[in-house]
């Protein structure tokens, strides 16, 4: 595409049951010049997932065979790829419902598409950090003076390599989920707010909905161990030491 915003070409998947939502979509996208593709239900939009390779899934949350919450579930047991949630306004409990699932954003419709178009770069950029093979190496740690590595307990993080292992056994992290532990670990027993913690790691440049860094929290807890990160009640987080 002559004059693309993006420099190389980024596939995206729609999934979205509502004809008219997703044609616009998928039309906005490909003027950025994404490389767009399209499903109508869930149970097509997991098909799709998995014939192609997608560097990004925009998932609407209702839609028929399969809605988007399950689909999301179903992904994230085969991928850390990006996933943003589409939700109708005021949706509250859809978008909590998305993002417990293991979504990393989501944006309400009628999408905007400038907001769209920036949470995707964001998610990108988040993605980039991350190369999967790290996480998923064989071997342990190396001993705790190798630089770039970090030991929390029975947790390291290799801040070089983006290896994150609990018990030696590797743990496997979002991108945004291993941003949002990075900035926890560069500022250990440091309490970090909400608003702080959406800059660092969901790159907001407004004020963003804070349920996103709860619920991202909620599910870090579960693979790096619940008490690894204390809540200071109005205030925020922070990752305990030892």
């Amino acid at each position: 595409m002559s004059g693309s915003l993006v420099p190389d070409p980024v596939g995206v998947l729609v999934v979205e049951d509502d004809a008219v939502i997703r044609r616009a979509v998928q039309l906005a996208l490909e003027r950025y010049g994404y490389e767009v593709s399209v499903a109508g239900d869930g149970l097509d939009g997991l098909e799709a997932f998995r014939a192609g390779k997608q560097d990004l899934l925009i998932l609407d949350v209702m839609l028929p065979g399969l809605d988007g919450i399950g689909l999301c579930r179903r992904i994230r047991e085969e991928s850390l790829v990006p996933i943003l949630m589409m939700s109708a306004r005021g949706d509250a409990l859809d978008v909590v419902a998305g993002l417990e699932a293991g979504a990393d954003d989501y944006v309400v419709k009628p999408v905007d598409i400038g907001i769209l178009v920036a949470r995707i770069r964001t998610l990108l950029r988040r993605a980039t950090f991350h190369p999967g093979a790290a996480q998923t190496a064989p071997g342990r740690p190396g001993p705790a003076a190798a630089p770039g590595l970090l030991v929390f307990g029975d947790l390291t993080i290799d801040t070089l390599g983006l290896d994150v292992r609990r018990g030696g056994e590797p743990v496997l992290l979002t991108p945004t989920e291993l941003r949002l532990l990075l900035a926890f670990a560069e500022n250990p027993g440091t309490v970090l707010d909400r608003r702080h913690l959406l800059r660092e790691v969901w790159d907001y440049g407004w004020e963003g909905d804070t349920r996103v860094v709860d619920l991202c929290v909620v599910r870090l807890r579960k693979k790096i161990g619940a008490g690894r990160v204390e809540t200071v009640r109005g205030f925020g987080y922070k990752l305990v030491r030892t």
